[in-house]
């Protein structure tokens, strides 16, 4: 198996990525191709140990930054990181690629350059969300799509679906509708014909969830739109960082409370290790035509080896043609209605 990474895309490019990708390689028998400018990689490199048959570079001259506008920077920056290594993955020179680049970018390419899933109306990302003390849910969308159609949130739970069972052995995951209620009449239109929709398909729904159960991990699935999706995934994410800091804070005044926290150290440092990113690896664009991960715009080499280990089950399991054979189901579904 080839996985392709960009190489300059995310805020600690291409140093962090270069590190990631060794460490990674180091645990694994797949090649890894970097793309983006061949010297400054090739000088990154240079520092670690690897074996030279396994990670290879791929030159691309040109970079698609945060600022630029996606749509415009997919069409006139041809040979950047990601056009190029998007356009790799489409030609079948790998099976997998990785990003931490411009996030609207990446989408405009997933689905210019290799296409929607035929039946996906809208392709989503599915971010790993921590359920402490309980593994992960995959919420769905977390902010590819600000506004969604009720057939979209269908598609979005049975990618999840497939996803979590192929990707992280959740068999018969749980799916659950973010609402404002629990009931069946609660919220929007479109929330009460999605429910409708939901209860007709073969996914495992449980119904409408309130966001404060989410951190609960009272489905493996949620769903939403990606406005809500996104307040709630940066809303825990800042929530749990804060806590964090509280709580060095309150163990480091005093001599006391330092005595305590030495006690505790381990289990503060699980805790930390539950609430951190990097240890989750990236968040997969589901409906595309092609294995596509998104990591974190910061992500460092922590983050970047996790994404390449977790993301080779997306690939090795076949979970883009798993979709693909699952759409039929879901048009039926939506033509009764």
């Amino acid at each position: 198996m080839r996985i392709i990474i960009d190489g300059m895309g995310g805020d600690n490019a291409p140093s962090e990525i270069v590190k990631g990708v060794v460490d990674a390689a180091a645990l694994i028998d797949h090649e890894i191709h970097i793309v983006g400018d061949e010297k400054k990689i090739e000088a990154e490199l240079a520092k670690y140990k690897y074996k030279k048959e396994q990670i290879k570079i791929v030159h691309a001259s040109d970079v698609i930054t945060n600022d630029d506008a996606p749509v415009k920077a997919v069409r006139t920056k041809q040979d950047s990181s990601l056009v190029k290594g998007i356009n790799l993955l489409k030609s079948g020179g790998g099976e997998l690629f990785i990003s931490a680049g411009n996030t609207g970018a990446i989408m405009a390419a997933g689905l210019f350059i290799l296409g929607r899933i035929q039946g996906i109306d809208r392709p989503a990302i599915a971010s790993t969300y921590p359920i402490l003390g309980k593994g992960v849910s995959l919420l769905v969308d977390s902010g590819a799509n600000a506004e969604c159609k009720p057939n979209n949130l269908l598609e979005f739970a049975a990618m999840g679906s497939i996803y979590m069972e192929k990707v992280l052995n959740v068999k018969k995951p749980t799916v659950g509708l973010v609402n404002m209620g629990t009931e069946e009449n609660k919220g929007p239109t479109v929330l009460k014909a999605a429910h409708e929709l939901l209860s007709k398909s073969s996914t495992n729904f449980v119904g409408n969830i309130e966001a404060r159960d989410v951190p609960k991990g009272i489905c493996d699935v949620i769903v939403c739109d990606g406005f809500i999706g996104n307040v709630i995934l940066k809303l825990t994410e800042g929530l749990a960082w804060n806590i964090l800091k509280l709580l060095k804070n309150k163990f480091t005044d005093g001599m006391l409370p330092k005595m305590g926290a030495l006690l505790l150290s381990s289990k503060l440092k699980e805790l930390k290790s539950e609430f951190d990113y990097s240890e989750y690896g990236g968040a997969p664009i589901l409906g595309v035509k092609g294995a596509v991960v998104k990591m974190h715009g910061s992500s460092n080499a922590n983050a970047v080896k996790n994404t390449i280990l977790k993301g080779i089950p997306y690939a090795e399991n076949n979970v883009v043609q798993t979709i693909q054979n699952s759409v039929l189901e879901l048009e039926e579904i939506i033509i009764s209605e």
